[in-house]
């Protein structure tokens, strides 16, 4: 079999290891007779793997004792409204960033519960940078700091993080999460969903500290409750048990691949690859990113024209690289090279970018 080069945003590319094992345990789970797809949720062969999951993202993020691990359905577009739910309740505010459009789709759910106060907003340079975070200030009343740390449609990434003192700090890591080191501590709630550096879609991981927990208000419906999830170890109801199982996959050979540290050096070989050809080509190939404020995750470029960049995808797509044309509300071109993105991966989309550079 030939196996294409998947340059999509998401659900993204999966070590074909990982496909390969779940194939071979996907109707006899570890000898039980069973696939885990139809074990029950409340079994031992089941709890392994949950829990297991559990421990791991624990240890690879350094997450602190006093911070609970959950997985949830309905992506981190569920998250969107389950903050504001727990946290806005009455009218409150708190504070966003607004860098793109998954910041700015998580701010229009949030003003349907209280007020948002608007820290930073990159629209008027096409969302093209971003401030140091270290000069972004909280507003008095605040109940939480909210940012997204990688907006994947216009390929840019906060490089550090605000001083939010009491206040707690909440980021959407989707895009970005287990790339890189983060002070877990520094932050009251991290959320992200699987489908771009854990697993396939369906799952989104929480990490949100215990204190906030308790704030979540019992008038809630259950399933939007954190504490209800808090409490039952995510296990309230059937939980996306498919993805679960493949994160604990990708998790475990992150772990034997040198985990946070191993998983940083390889992600700086990608990027710097890819933005050295960009920066090498004489123009042909540009970055419309601030260079201080450049996606590792997602790189976004532009060409001479859109005719151009029409023929460059087309062509790459009869290479078997797919999933190179930008989103459709910026057009350009874009590369999402996330964890599982292979070295040889990004040398393949370089050379043919030199290649069609040359003859065109």
């Amino acid at each position: 079999m030939s196996r294409a080069t998947n340059f999509y945003a998401g659900p993204s590319v999966l070590p074909v290891e990982i496909f390969q094992e779940v194939a071979d345990e996907m109707v006899d789970y570890q000898g039980t007779g069973l696939s885990l797809m139809e074990t029950s949720h409340r079994s031992k062969t089941y709890d392994e793997v949950h829990n297991g999951a559990v421990d791991m993202m624990k240890e690879l993020f350094s997450i602190p004792e006093n911070y609970k691990v959950l997985f949830l359905g309905g992506g981190a577009t569920m998250q969107f409204s389950m903050i504001p739910m727990n946290f806005l309740a009455g009218g409150k505010t708190a504070d966003y960033t607004k860098t793109g459009t998954w910041s700015n789709k998580a701010v229009a759910d949030a003003e349907k519960f209280g007020s948002v106060n608007t820290v930073f907003d990159g629209k008027e340079g096409g969302y093209s940078s971003l401030a140091d975070a270290t000069t972004l200030k909280v507003n008095e009343g605040s109940q939480y700091f909210h940012m997204t740390s990688n907006e994947t449609i216009g390929g840019i990434q906060w490089k550090n993080w605000p001083e939010t003192g009491n206040v707690p700090l909440i980021c959407d890591m989707s895009s970005d999460i287990l790339s890189r080191p983060v002070p877990v501590e520094k932050f009251g709630m991290i959320y992200a969903g699987a489908q771009k550096n854990l697993g396939p879609s369906g799952a989104t991981v929480v990490i949100i500290r215990d204190d906030l927990v308790e704030k979540c208000p019992d008038s809630l419906p259950a399933y939007m409750n954190y504490k209800t999830h808090a409490k039952a170890n995510s296990l309230y109801n059937t939980p996306p048990v498919f993805p679960i199982y493949v994160i604990n996959l990708v998790l475990k050979r992150m772990l034997a691949n040198g985990g946070l540290d191993g998983m940083v050096a390889h992600n700086k070989n990608k990027s710097d690859l890819l933005y050295s050809t960009i920066e090498n080509s004489n123009g042909y190939y540009t970055s419309p990113v601030d260079k201080n404020y450049r996606s590792d995750m997602n790189v976004v470029f532009r060409m001479p024209t859109e005719e151009l960049e029409k023929k460059f995808i087309n062509e790459a797509e009869a290479l078997q690289m797919f999933g190179l044309k930008g989103h459709r509300s910026v057009g350009g071109c874009r590369a999402s090279i996330y964890n599982s993105m292979t070295v040889e991966g990004v040398e393949t989309l370089t050379s043919f970018m030199k290649s069609f550079a040359a003859k065109n």
